[in-house]
Parts: structure tokens; sequence; C-alpha cells
């Protein structure tokens, strides 16, 4: 059995532990804490509420709209924090091994997005190997509609910076909000039938639990 997101996410935090400065390591933890200790923001996406209409740029920089992704069925959109967040990339390979060649048998589409520049999300696209779709959602605009963006406080963009990681150099119009580790399946009508949201952003949504909310709709 493949080890679990959780698992794979554990493993790396050990690694980041012993090979970052000790500073670096407890701004991230701290960061952690508090995000922890302030849970899901209260007027944060649920299930049965509808998503407004929005366009994103995808990875090529050609419009993507909302309509258009769930004219062909439901969409499993997953909003992440960047191509450089490890934990992202390890979420996004085992999405892309594990849980999108189940999607057909559902009539469902992988959906990314990041507040990464269309030609970051290309460079992630092209890292990582990933066949769905990955959209760039500028200052995290949609992800602030829906509840789930934040700012990255000073001590974590200064820690980031130590390590060689500037957000506003890799954001699209150089911000330094970020969305929430969040995964929504969302139907043709753009009703959101599920909605997991990690205040912690080192876990993330299982492949497992997204099966299991598109059974429930099947």
């Amino acid at each position: 059995m493949s080890p679990s997101i959780r698992e794979q996410s554990d493993q790396l935090k050990a690694v980041a532990a012993e090979r970052l400065p000790a500073d670096v390591v407890a701004a991230f933890d701290h960061s952690i804490r508090e995000f922890l200790d302030q849970g899901i923001p209260a007027g944060a996406i649920q299930a049965g509420q509808r998503l407004e209409p929005f366009t994103l740029d995808d990875a090529s920089g050609t419009p993507t709209s909302l309509d258009q992704l769930v004219a062909t069925g439901i969409v499993v959109m997953v909003f992440y924090r960047g191509g450089w967040c490890p934990y992202c990339n390890l979420a996004l390979r085992t999405y892309q091994q594990e849980l999108l060649p189940r999607l057909s048998d559902f009539g469902a589409r992988l959906v990314a997005v990041s507040p990464q520049s269309p030609d970051d999300s290309l460079s992630t696209v092209d890292k990582a190997g990933l066949e769905f779709t990955v959209l760039s959602d500028p200052a995290s605009s949609v992800a602030a509609r829906i509840g789930i963006d934040f700012q990255q406080a000073d001590e974590v963009l200064a820690a980031q910076r130590k390590i060689g990681l500037d957000l506003a150099q890799v954001n699209a119009e150089g911000s330094t909000r970020l969305p929430r580790p969040t995964v929504l399946i969302i139907d043709r009508e753009r009703v959101v039938r599920f909605a997991d949201i990690q205040p912690d952003y080192t876990a993330r949504t299982e492949v497992a639990d997204i099966i299991a909310a598109l059974t429930d709709l099947r």
C-alpha cells in the first residue's frame, strides 16, 4: 500500500527539520501552530454553496472559466500554495499518480489553482509532469472570494527569503497572499458538493477522502 499524503508529509517535515536553519524551522513551526489555533475561517466556502463565475489563465496563459471547467462534468479543484512548496508538490504528484486515473469513473476532472504567475505555473507542470489543468490566481483573488486566503506573516516571509524564496517574485502581481490547502468538488451547476480546508499547510486532503466523496455523489 502506498504511504498516505500525511505519512509522506511527516517524513518531509522531519528531513526539513534536520537540514534547514533552526530559526527558519522555528518560524515555520510557529506559523503552523498559529494556523491550527485559528482553525478554518468562519467565512470559508462550505458544501452546498454555489461558486460565482470566474476566469483564470492556465499555465500557457489561456483564459479558462469555471463554466468551461464544469461544462464537462464534476471538477475536483485543488488550491495549493505554489510549485516552490514541497508539500504542495508531494500532494500534486500523489493526485497525479493515485487520483487522476480514477476520476474518469466519476466523469470528473482535476484542476489545480495557485497564486503563481502563468510562467511559474508552467514550470510546475513541466517539473512535476502533471497531466491536469493548472490555473493562476493572481493575488489569490478567487481564494479570497471563497474565504481561504491569508497574508503570510513577516517572520515567515523573512525565513523564506533566508532559504532563497521570495514570494513576491514567484506570485502573480507580486502578492504574498496564499490559499490554505483546499480541495473542492464542484458540480455542473457550480455548487460545491465537498469542501476540505486544511489549517496546517503541511497537511492535504487524502486521495481516499476525495474518492469517498465522489462515490457519495454518484
